[in-house]
């Protein structure tokens, strides 16, 4: 997924690095030229020192081809700027910002293009538990000794597998269906086993990727 972080600071930081860890392309954007220095950047896809409430420099970070976009400023104007510009402008799927001021919690709705409002005190594991809901494919690991990935995809209502068999989906070669998570219980699925919205699918692969799978099941 690729993730787009506007502001480089506590926040932003120690998000880049876990949105980065789990296997997501991170990019931050911030006009402190020391924050971005501080951040470790050879870890992260990339870093650009700009504006990121001007829109020709968001755009030239990677607005347009984001999934997720994190306004993580410390200036409560500035990340609702962002977030407007992401949702309106460029599309983004899902925005998220961080209120600093709890008196401008009101503001940060979908009039302001904010999907997720992150409170000063939103501890760092519910953001990263938001940033995984901008997508239905997941990748979890690489089991490298193994060969093999671990991928999870989430089936919604609009998903093209809901209500259809295992056996009904085409899966990619050298890839495995190894358990259905249903209300909280797993199942190993046999090849009329019919999926539902809200199932949580776990695959095990060798060669496919996220894209692979999302396409087979969503």
């Amino acid at each position: 997924m690729n993730i787009l972080i506007a502001g480089a600071g506590r926040l932003g930081e120690q998000a880049s690095h876990l949105l980065n860890a789990i296997g997501h392309r991170v990019t931050v954007i911030d006009r402190d030229a020391r924050r971005l220095e501080a951040l470790g950047a050879e870890h992260l896809h990339r870093v650009v020192r700009a504006d990121a409430s001007d829109a020709a420099r968001l755009e030239a970070a990677g607005a347009p081809t984001a999934d997720l976009l994190i306004a993580a400023t410390g200036d409560d104007e500035d990340n609702l700027v962002i977030a407007l510009l992401a949702k309106r402008q460029f599309r983004v799927a899902r925005v998220m910002a961080r209120v600093n001021n709890p008196d401008n919690a009101w503001l940060f709705d979908g009039r302001w293009g904010v999907d997720v409002a992150l409170p000063r005190e939103t501890p760092l594991v519910a953001l990263i538990e938001e940033a995984a809901g901008a997508t239905d494919t997941i990748g979890l690991v690489r089991l490298a000794a193994a060969g093999v990935s671990v991928i999870e995809t989430h089936i919604a209502a609009r998903s093209t597998s809901a209500g259809r068999s295992l056996g009904e989906v085409a899966l990619p070669a050298g890839t495995v269906v190894a358990a259905v998570v249903r209300e909280g219980r797993p199942t190993v699925p046999g090849p009329g086993y019919r999926f539902r919205a809200g199932d949580t699918v776990l695959v095990v692969t060798m060669r496919a990727t996220e894209r692979d799978i999302h396409d087979a099941f969503q």
